[in-house]
């Protein structure tokens, strides 16, 4: 089941915004804060994850690949394929002083952290 073809024809992103997300061990993550789109092809490309902090504030914030996510529509849970130690060493932002989405450098440098190829080098 993944998040592109799990059997879920279309949620919007206000649905699934705040949904939880676990380890493949069920481990806690966090939660989904934000969708990034690329409004070029209409693709989600990354998941905006919080981790830490109170109701959402003040913690830190980690860009995740969209490929790197599986939605259980069940469990109202998006499973990350990583642990909570690679989650931790990823590069994370905080609320004010979001990174540059469109940095291709930057985005390959989050793909690369979770084993994955850039999004828009796929097929």
């Amino acid at each position: 089941m993944t998040a592109a073809g799990n059997g879920c024809k279309v949620m919007s992103a206000a649905t699934l915004s705040g949904y939880a997300v676990r380890s493949r061990t069920n481990e806690d993550l966090g939660c989904i804060e934000e969708f990034m789109v690329d409004p070029e092809t209409g693709r989600i490309a990354y998941a905006v994850l919080s981790l830490g902090g109170f109701l959402g504030f003040g913690g830190k914030l980690y860009a995740v690949p969209w490929c790197a996510l599986e939605l259980d529509p069940d469990q109202r849970v998006f499973v990350l394929n990583a642990d909570r130690e690679t989650l931790e060493r990823a590069p994370a932002f905080h609320e004010e002083d979001w990174p540059d989405f469109t940095d291709q450098a930057w985005g390959s440098q989050i793909h690369s952290h979770y084993g994955l190829r850039p999004y828009w080098e796929r097929a």
